[in-house]
């Protein structure tokens, strides 16, 4: 993995060490990448191999590309103008890994530096085995001028298109399938219980016909069956995808006749259970 920094991209930013964004920045150390990041909590989760800046300001006087990890659009639109306005700024791109919608990747392109729309799907384990699938896109130059960066925080990357807003498009809409089929698969998996049924059997069964999904095959066996239920994204994010994905839609003039159900839903089961591990839907939806 060392050696993957090039000239040019040695020192690169990085604002935001939560869960993912600690990974994400470990990743680009090991890949070779003098990173030099900050977290509003403070220097605790600054990864081993990286150094610790005490605001965007310092990040920004350090690296011309950096790399963010942030909870929602206001935020990241904080942090990005501190970024363009910080005396001595040397920060010419932006790659922007949170889930922000569509709407805000657009407004973020106008804030100064060239921005990466570059969300990430795969979760926490995802990226620490580098399978994360990296989604991006932005114009052809600015694209190519982080490609190097984005080679660094995982080795799965799609380009999806040539201007920001559309990456965060595709993410909520795989981020509300996801939602609607760990739902779904709560409900089936609660009924087939509830008649009977042993959940390993239900599972190896499913995911050898047609109901099989991505919560069938990963996250009912990885979490739910095995208890864990330490997945380590929360129901509290994925509410917040959901509504961003209903926003846009309706924004957008698309159709929204299954969106308004899994919002509810998702809402519901965070008020109930607020920051609870997304996969702890289906003893929610369970009444377990």
């Amino acid at each position: 993995m060392s050696g993957r920094g090039v000239a040019g991209h040695k020192v690169v930013g990085f604002v935001g060490l939560g869960s993912m964004g600690g990974v994400l920045a470990s990743n680009l150390v090991s890949a070779g990448f003098q990173v030099v990041a900050h977290d509003a909590t403070g220097p605790a989760r600054t990864p081993t191999g990286a150094l610790w800046a005490p605001g965007p300001a310092e990040v920004a006087r350090a690296a011309d590309i950096v790399v963010l990890s942030l909870p929602d659009g206001i935020v990241c639109t904080s942090v990005v103008r501190e970024l363009a306005r910080a005396r001595d700024s040397r920060v010419t791109h932006v790659v922007d890994t949170s889930t922000v919608g569509v709407a805000a990747a657009r407004e973020l392109a106008g804030l100064g530096p060239a921005y990466v729309d570059a969300p990430v799907s795969g979760g926490v384990a995802g990226a620490r085995r580098r399978s994360l699938m990296v989604m991006y896109a932005g114009a052809d130059e600015d694209c190519a001028r982080v490609e190097p960066v984005l080679a660094g925080l995982s080795d799965r990357r799609r380009r999806v298109g040539d201007r920001p807003g559309q990456a965060q498009a595709l993410k909520l809409a795989n981020n509300f399938l996801s939602a609607t089929a760990l739902a779904a698969t709560s409900e089936a998996v609660a009924f087939g219980r509830a008649a009977g049924l042993d959940m390993a059997v239900m599972l190896e069964v499913l995911n050898a016909s047609s109901g099989r999904s991505g919560a069938t095959a990963d996250k009912f066996p990885e979490e739910v069956l095995t208890g864990r239920y330490a997945s380590g994204f929360s129901n509290t994010l994925m509410a917040k995808d959901v509504g961003l994905y209903l926003r846009e839609t309706k924004a957008l003039g698309g159709p929204a006749a299954v969106a308004p159900v899994i919002q509810a839903l998702w809402e519901a089961f965070t008020a109930a259970e607020p920051d609870a591990d997304f996969t702890r839907v289906y003893p929610f939806t369970a009444g377990a």
